[in-house]
């Protein structure tokens, strides 16, 4: 009998309202909890919540300074927008933070589509960038993802000519530290983007911690891939949780229904203000205090 695959843990701060001191002070900390494996933060370039014109940090920026700073910890941003930058310098970019933290990155990308959130949509016309619908989104991220693998491991250069995508003599240089390239975390629930991550994804995230639905996305998920003939079991599916510091009994419980639907990577959303010690916290109360 082959028994599951143990769940891994993992923590999101999100990278907005908040100090960078803050941010550096919880990733350092988690780094020396074995209990936590992994550590991301979003990609929004103004604040989708709270005083709208407080302090939101570009996500790989920071990233690539919370990776110089962490020596154990996985990490990545969950998830990159993939409207946010053209994908061949996202590709850049995310090589460059594989070699800054010496092959720990969990590459996360979706297509940057959040109609559920109003604040979001302000951030396009704010810097410039086009808001597409859905499906022109979700077209160009299948064909980012395509991209980004070539010039994560193509040895010469190439020229792409896609319906989004047009590029003359691509190269990447750096490679990744990994090989043959960081594993693709892969976000979203609608169809469209589910039929990405199954041919693409190592790991595909529902956006969210309601368990009833991320099953029924996931079944969806496993008709896309046995449409492309790939195993479904190859993709790690993955969940983000939030966390209250007064009461952690609910998120408890929700780590157990997850787990029990196949969930292996779940990610823990701290809420700012963190209080001093809270990766230990989270290690004692919530990770090895969940229910078995």
């Amino acid at each position: 009998m082959t028994l599951p695959a143990p769940a891994r843990f993992g923590i999101m701060t999100a990278p907005s309202q908040v100090d960078y001191a803050d941010l550096l002070r919880v990733w350092r900390e988690a780094d020396t909890v074995p209990g936590i494996e992994h550590a991301w933060l979003f990609d929004h370039l103004l604040p989708i919540y709270g005083d709208p014109r407080g302090v939101t940090y570009e996500g790989w920026t920071l990233l690539a300074a919370l990776a110089a700073h962490t020596r154990r910890l996985r990490l990545g941003v969950m998830v990159t927008s993939n409207r946010f930058r053209p994908p061949a310098v996202l590709a850049k970019i995310a090589a460059t933070v594989d070699v800054v933290s010496g092959g720990r990155l969990d590459f996360g990308i979706g297509a940057g589509s959040r109609p559920d959130v109003p604040m979001a949509r302000r951030e396009y016309e704010a810097h410039g960038l086009p808001y597409h619908d859905g499906a022109h989104a979700v077209s160009a991220l299948a064909e980012a993802c395509a991209v980004i693998r070539r010039l994560w491991t193509e040895p010469e250069p190439f020229d792409f000519t896609g319906e989004h995508i047009r590029l003359a003599g691509a190269f990447g240089n750096p490679k990744p530290v990994q090989r043959p390239h960081p594993p693709v975390l892969v976000g979203g629930r609608a169809s469209a983007t589910l039929r990405v991550a199954a041919e693409h994804a190592d790991v595909w995230n529902y956006p969210g911690d309601d368990v009833a639905d991320a099953v029924r996305r996931g079944a969806l998920l496993d008709r896309h891939c046995a449409d492309l003939g790939r195993d479904p079991a190859s993709i790690t599916r993955s969940l983000v949780l939030p966390v209250s510091y007064d009461d952690p009994a609910p998120v408890r419980e929700t780590i157990r229904r997850a787990t029990a639907a196949g969930f292996r990577h779940l990610v823990l959303m701290l809420p700012a203000p963190y209080p001093e010690g809270v990766a230990r916290w989270l290690a004692d109360e919530i990770i090895g205090a969940r229910p078995v």
